[in-house]
């Protein structure tokens, strides 16, 4: 019996999908790097008071989706190469659901608060 027997003739070329995309001690050192800078800048954007409140407010949540994305790419390895695409489908489909059912709750409770029996018929009730 053979290796043509077996199908273990084409050692060279299997199906991995971490084959293509490689990790390396620079990525982690870039990654740590962006993510520190993407921490101290809102920090201080706090500390020293730079820019009015609501402005700051907004930079730090612009920060943090810059962050999040960072630590995605460099951390957890997350782009399309990477198990065919199936990780970052996977993703999409998590930040879809959760925006949908963040986006429902918020306008459940908007509509009930509005819906509400106002406070001046609850006295008549009495």
């Amino acid at each position: 019996m053979g290796a043509q027997n077996h199908g273990h003739d084409d050692h060279g070329h299997h199906d991995d999908p971490l084959a293509e995309y490689h990790v390396s001690y620079k990525g982690y050192i870039v990654g740590f790097l962006l993510a520190a800078i993407l921490t101290i800048i809102p920090f201080w954007l706090v500390m020293a008071k730079v820019l009015p409140a609501d402005m700051t407010k907004l930079i730090i949540l612009v920060f943090a989706a810059v962050q999040i994305v960072v630590h995605m790419v460099y951390f957890l390895h997350m782009n399309g190469k990477v198990e065919s695409g199936w990780s970052m489908l996977s993703l999409i489909f998590t930040v879809v659901f959760v925006a949908i059912i963040l986006a429902g709750t918020v306008w459940v409770m908007y509509h009930m608060n509005i819906n509400m029996m106002p406070v001046h018929d609850m006295n008549s009730m009495r």
